[in-house]
């Protein structure tokens, strides 16, 4: 399974939490990133600024512009986090979010992504042991895992399925991938050996799915009572 190491960006460019707001903006529109770390003079992520903490100043600003509905309530009871505090700010230190949401570079593109999903948020500074920055991953990198040819895929899957068939083997199931959609037939010899089978091709990476026609020989499954009942030998 891979992991954030595989997919993260390395050359990753951060500020300073005493970097100011042209600074920031800047720094964002020349490198076409949507986020960047915040350090301190050791090095150790504190938080992360984003496009959305820049444009608090233009949501919060006065003059002709009125900011949605929702900003001003935003505002006026505090709810929602403190973006009309944000839009005062002048440095990166007060527009950041802080504490950052990191990931450790050994952690699985899956868990990374529920990070994001979890916390809202579009990127995760990588941080090593220390909490120092070693680097960023953002979506676009974790969607990567699925940009995978169907012929890796499927000889992956064959490699799992001999993995689950261990020690006892009976005839490989016929495996067939299209779009990354694993399609499996045949027969095993157990209902459980089907499972696990299908539980390990779903975890390979790049499988979008995966439809199972599978047979077996015995339901070591179904609990003996069931069977007695229903006249199963």
């Amino acid at each position: 399974m891979r992991t954030v190491q595989d997919v993260m960006t390395t050359e990753v460019f951060s500020v300073t939490e005493d970097a100011d707001y042209r600074d920031v903006a800047s720094a964002l529109v020349e490198r076409r990133v949507g986020a960047l770390p915040v350090t301190d003079a050791g090095g150790h992520v504190v938080g992360v600024v984003s496009e959305e903490d820049l444009l608090h100043k233009e949501e919060f600003a006065g003059g002709d512009y009125r900011p949605p509905v929702r900003a001003r309530l935003r505002a006026r009871t505090g709810a929602g986090g403190n973006a009309a505090d944000k839009a005062e700010a002048r440095s990166a230190g007060g527009l950041m979010t802080s504490p950052a949401i990191t990931v450790s570079p050994d952690r699985s593109v899956v868990a990374a992504a529920r990070s994001m999903e979890r916390h809202g948020i579009g990127h995760l500074p990588v941080v090593d042991g220390g909490g120092h920055l070693i680097g960023i991953v953002g979506r676009r990198d974790l969607l990567s895992v699925f940009i995978r040819e169907d012929d890796d895929i499927a000889e992956e899957a064959r490699d799992q399925i001999a993995e689950a068939l261990r020690p006892v083997r009976v005839q490989d199931p016929v495996v067939d991938v299209a779009d990354g959609v694993v399609k499996l037939s045949g027969t095993v010899e157990h209902r459980s050996e089907a499972q696990a089978m299908i539980r390990r091709i779903r975890g390979v990476e790049g499988v979008v799915a995966v439809e199972s026609d599978l047979r077996w020989r015995v339901d070591d499954i179904v609990p003996e009572y069931v069977r007695w009942r229903s006249g199963t030998p």
